[in-house]
């Protein structure tokens, strides 16, 4: 059975989702706040290397847990709403890529499994 990953088309459709991504997030004007003095390039590698191991890929994820690397961002508001954006722009973004709809279904569930620990609330 092909993972998630595999389905997505892989390592090159990972990175080229997130770029696409960031550079949505990056205008919307919901959350694009908390991207303020971000090092984006390095953001954009830590989601890539997240995302290819939530979506069943490679495990190279090295970087803090959830909850401890938002907990500034929660500190300064970040909430369900702003969680809710930010499943939208990568819905969107992979709806512009031509990612079937049953596969952006599984890419928000797995998204959904980490807003809990992204609030602060486990």
């Amino acid at each position: 059975m092909s993972t998630l990953y595999e389905k997505l088309g892989g390592s090159a459709a990972v990175d080229a989702a997130v770029d696409k991504f960031y550079r949505r997030v990056l205008g919307d004007d919901r959350i694009s706040r908390f991207f303020e003095g971000v090092d984006m390039e390095q953001q954009a590698a830590k989601q890539k290397s997240f995302l290819t191991m939530a979506f069943g890929g490679p495990n190279n994820y090295s970087a803090l847990d959830m909850k401890t690397g938002h907990v500034h961002l929660v500190a300064e508001g970040l909430d369900d709403s702003h969680f809710d954006a930010v499943v939208e722009d990568l819905g969107a973004t992979l709806a512009e890529m031509g990612v079937p709809a049953e596969l952006i279904t599984e890419v928000a569930a797995v998204a959904e499994t980490t807003r809990e620990s992204v609030l602060g609330r486990i």
